[in-house]
């Protein structure tokens, strides 16, 4: 008798939605114990004075939590449109939640060298959206390309999977100006967390542009045809 291999079907999103959102509260829980750290740092000059002194932790934690909270923003809407995962998919997003879990070393690296080696410092920390820029897409890429999006929501999740293939050359840019400048790399990565802040819009917008374009092109195309007819 032919021995049939029994593959395990893909499964729902529920059970990776939860540990994914897990692993986003340990992250943002890290970034809080560094701030801790202060207390122990503190010296005759007075708490107040302890807490003006270590600004760039504060700002770097901020900046941390926006990092980690958009992240997971775009990860739950990435997930929202997906009906099954398969295993190849598990590894995909556990780079991303590994790079997640990275963050806080980043953002402590940038609260002890901003003012120091501010570019370097930067550079550690953007390179971090990079490797998020890619585990985004990764996601979206694989799972469209592999039919595990909803049927009715394949062409709106086209326009997702763009965004963050263009956030990989986005954030690769803004990098390498780390080495450059210190300025243009931060406007870069606010005008970073604005897009990304709101996805759906950000996606909703590209979609629109691309049914425009397809619908002026079919006008050009029926113009040309009934040209040459006449």
């Amino acid at each position: 008798m032919e021995h049939k291999e029994n593959k395990p079907e893909a499964k729902e999103t529920t059970r990776i939605d939860a540990f994914s959102d897990g692993v986003f509260g340990i992250a943002i829980t890290l970034l809080v114990l560094e701030l801790i750290q202060i207390l122990h740092s503190q010296t005759n000059d007075g708490l107040l004075n302890t807490f003006l002194h270590h600004w760039q932790s504060f700002l770097a934690f901020l900046i941390g939590f926006i990092t980690i909270l958009v992240c997971w923003i775009n990860h739950h809407f990435a997930f929202e449109y997906i009906k099954k995962v398969d295993t190849n998919l598990m590894w995909i997003n556990g780079f991303l939640l590994f790079v997640v879990t990275l963050t806080p070393f980043p953002t402590a690296v940038l609260a002890e060298y901003l003012e120091k080696e501010g570019g370097t410092a930067l550079a550690v920390f953007g390179f971090n959206y990079f490797l998020i820029s890619i585990g985004a897409y990764g996601i979206c890429n694989y799972a469209y390309n592999h039919n595990l999006i909803k049927e009715e929501e394949r062409e709106y999740y086209y326009s997702y999977k763009l965004i963050y293939r263009y956030a990989i050359f986005y954030t690769l840019i803004a990098f390498l100006l780390c080495f450059v400048s210190i300025v243009v790399p931060i406007i870069l990565y606010t005008i970073l967390f604005a897009a990304f802040a709101s996805p759906v819009k950000f996606a909703s917008g590209l979609n629109k542009i691309k049914l425009a374009r397809k619908k002026n092109n079919k006008k050009h195309s029926v113009s040309n045809k009934n040209s040459s007819i006449l």
